[in-house]
């Protein structure tokens, strides 16, 4: 495999070319010229480079997803040949949150389950916060600003927030009338984080209605109850169908929230492995709730 394709892919997984350079043992510089010969080779432009962030281009997103299923393809073929393949086999317990675990995990499982059934799948569903290490987990999908220090993780996905309402719902014109509007957020969820055009605003009263449950509160926020800081990832399609619209659309949730699979330090067991490599194949590198 052309060395510059898998230096390309450690800069979609890394995003960031500093990264990537650290994790092969060569500088920023020379990343991003080896990145620049094979976009010209190509004839194309893969990466699209601010001085915040990298992101990929519709063609780049193309070619990332083929070559990643190239490079896995080649790990697996090497594995089967040198005898080091290791089937997936026992126990698996994971942990995600309600929601997210119901959308987007439960509906992926069967190929998955499918390609490796020695694995038997506790998967536990719950707005808590597990405990990884306590309830003994091999993998837990987080949605958080940061992996504590205690936990090895590896960023899935981005987790962009936007303010929202149903559509016969009178929503404010400006930021500083969400003080008189009902808002809706489960226990632990304020105050919200936003970022806009003239900056960050922290906005932190009590919930309109007090629940444990972020279910609850989307379906509240549906019924025209108040308005709420929702996920893309599951308020998307609402929002593609107008049973939502966007409040307030120059403020989103700060960008820091990330989709983690996190677990204890150390080595971790072969159906975790698979696993986690086959979540990272199903949203990177653009999550279906983005596109």
């Amino acid at each position: 495999m052309d060395p510059d394709i898998v230096l390309f892919a450690e800069v979609v997984r890394t995003t960031s070319l500093s990264a990537a350079g650290r994790s092969l043992g060569i500088s920023p510089a020379m990343v991003s010229k080896r990145i620049a010969r094979l976009e010209a080779r190509l004839g194309v432009r893969l990466l699209n480079r601010t001085t915040r962030r990298l992101e990929l281009t519709a063609r780049g997103a193309a070619y990332h997803r083929d070559m990643v299923a190239i490079l896995a393809a080649i790990r697996d073929a090497e594995a089967r040949v040198s005898d080091r393949a290791e089937t997936p086999t026992g126990p698996l317990r994971v942990s995600a949150p309600t929601s997210f675990g119901r959308l987007h995990i439960a509906p992926h499982l069967k190929p998955f389950l499918d390609a490796h059934p020695g694995v038997q799948l506790d998967l536990d569903l719950s707005d808590g916060y597990a405990d990884v290490i306590g309830d003994r987990l091999d993998l837990a999908i987080r949605i958080a600003p940061a992996v504590p220090p205690s936990l090895t993780g590896y960023r899935l996905a981005d987790s962009r927030r936007v303010l929202c309402a149903a559509p016969d719902y009178s929503a404010p014109c400006e930021v500083a009338d969400l003080k008189t509007h009902r808002l809706l957020a489960a226990k632990g969820q304020m105050p919200w984080r936003l970022a806009g055009p003239d900056g960050a605003v922290t906005i932190d009263r009590p919930s309109y209605v007090a629940t444990n449950s972020s279910e609850v509160v989307r379906e509240l926020t549906l019924a025209g109850v108040g308005i709420a800081l929702r996920s893309l990832w599951d308020v998307s399609a609402d929002l593609a169908s107008g049973r939502l619209v966007r409040v307030l659309p120059a403020l989103a949730g700060s960008a820091d929230v990330g989709i983690y699979a996190v677990h204890a330090r150390g080595p971790v067991s072969s159906g975790a492995t698979a696993l986690l490599d086959y979540l990272r194949g199903l949203w990177s590198p653009i999550p279906p709730w983005e596109s």
